[in-house]
Parts: C-alpha cells; structure tokens; sequence
C-alpha cells in the first residue's frame, strides 16, 4: 500500500492504473477511521481492482466555531487500518495541496442541500461538493462510497453527480452501530463516560419511533406526530440538546407532513459540547 501526499503523486499512479485497466474504487473519509469507515473500504475492496481512501480533513466544510482544529486525527492508525484491508493507495495531502491559495471555484448544489444540516450549517455541503468533486478528479474512480448515517451527505453527493455528469458511481453502505445502537461516528471520542450513554438517546428515540409506525398496521402517521414523540424522548434525557428533528422525503429531503412512501426520520443533537446525527430510512 502508497501513501500519497501530493495530487501528483496520485495522478500518476492513477494513470498507469488506468492504462493497465484497472477498476477504481474511492473512499473519501476525514480519517480517524472506526468500523463504519471499515465497513466501506471492505466494500469497496471487493468490488474493485484498485482502491483509494482519502484521508483529508476538508477546511471549508467546516463552519465559524466548528470543531475544524480540534477534530481528531490519526493517519499512522488509520493506514494500519488501510492496509489491512488491502487499500492500495492512501491518500492524505495537506490543505495546501490541495487548494490554491487564491481558489476561487466552488461547487454548491442547491435545493437538496438547503433543509436538516443545510440549514443549520451554511456552507458545509458546499466545501463537501467541492472536495469530492475534487477527489472524483483526480482518481478517476469507477465507484465511490459513502456511508448512510450522512444520508444529506449521501443524498447531495448523487444529485451532484448526477446535475454535472460525473462519470462514478455512488454507492451508499448501511449505519454501522454499537452494540448498544449508537451510530459509529469519529466525534464520538469527544464524549465522556455520562455523555456516551446519555448519545444512546438518539437511536433510542429513532428505533421506538420505528416501532410506532411499524405499529399501525398501514394506518396513516402523521409526521408531526412521530417528530413530538421522538422530541420527548430526547428532551427527558438532561444532557441532550435538540438541533433538529424532522421527517422528510428520502429523494429531496422536504418536509413529510403524511408518512408514506420513502421517509428519512432525521436528527442532530448536542450531548454536551458534540453534535451528533443520526437517522433511519424506511419504506411505507
């Protein structure tokens, strides 16, 4: 396994991999990687010749008094990781390599990205499809995956792929969870011993409302319903702080006042100082 530091490194090996017709698999990852990064990678091993992770934590996703400095890093435990699981290529520039110091180009998709993080984080989707259209660049990739538990992020990607015809595909992979449900996430090292349990409120409160809908038998749910019932369960927990809770249409993500169909039942919550998502999918 290549540890690449520089886009033209990456360019380079990218080419002969292509010459030599190769299959490419993409990671994109902010590193300190845990077993939902794992779950991806091992996927993308077993459906390409060629794999790259990308280790990269992307400044302008981050906003004013976000956690951009102090968000955790460790690229000798995530290459291990890397190359355990057969990665070819690791690639992990630093900001300067990969944006000019007077860039000016974004790319902002719009719509999709406004609702749930959109608008509680202005901005971020947009530094997101900037560096991913980036890595779709420079690697070519045939296939490039993303995990589920960032099912805006998941969402958002596709459309962009979709809108400027970039030639990959995005696939998305399952939440992958602790034994005791809550969601795999690189913040949750922010969390003390009383902050990690009281987090178990998030997928707590998502699985019970799960069970109230599965509960109906095919009788309608009301949204507004289910999002006050998730809200009080969260509420009752003192170290939880709603951001949101909403239900929205999994294919453009606006507001489900009716459940039926595709449904994303979506959250954000602070357990102290750490913001934490979280969601479930469901068919009705």
């Amino acid at each position: 396994m290549k540890i690449i530091t520089t886009v033209s490194e990456l360019k380079a090996e990218i080419r002969a991999w292509k010459k030599d017709g190769f299959s490419i698999g993409l990671v994109p990852t902010m590193g300190f990687l845990h077993e939902g990064h794992e779950s991806l990678i091992k996927r993308a091993v077993s459906e390409n010749d060629k794999v790259v992770v990308s280790i990269f934590v992307n400044p302008i996703q981050f906003g004013p008094n976000e956690d951009f400095e102090s968000y955790p890093r460790d690229l000798n435990k995530d290459a291990a990781l890397c190359e355990a699981n057969r990665v070819s290529a690791v690639f992990a520039p630093d900001v300067a390599e990969m944006y000019y110091r007077d860039s000016c180009t974004i790319v902002d998709v719009s719509y999709i990205s406004e609702p749930l993080c959109g608008r509680k984080r202005p901005g971020h989707f947009r530094g997101v499809c900037t560096v991913v259209s980036k890595l779709f660049n420079l690697t070519k990739a045939d296939r490039a995956y993303f995990g589920e538990k960032d099912a805006q992020q998941l969402a958002v990607v596709k459309r962009m792929v979709r809108d400027l015809n970039f030639d990959v595909e995005v696939k998305g992979c399952p939440i992958v969870r602790e034994a005791d449900g809550l969601a795999k996430s690189s913040r949750n090292t922010y969390l003390n011993e009383k902050e990690r349990a009281a987090a178990l409120v998030l997928s707590r409160s998502l699985f019970h409302a799960r069970e109230h809908i599965r509960s109906l038998e095919g009788r309608t749910a009301k949204a507004k319903d289910v999002i006050r019932m998730i809200s009080d369960e969260i509420m009752n927990e003192p170290m939880a702080r709603i951001d949101y809770v909403e239900i929205v249409d999994s294919e453009n993500l606006r507001d489900a006042d009716d459940l039926k169909g595709g449904i994303l039942i979506a959250l954000a919550v602070f357990i102290g100082k750490t913001r934490l998502i979280d969601n479930i999918m469901l068919e009705i």
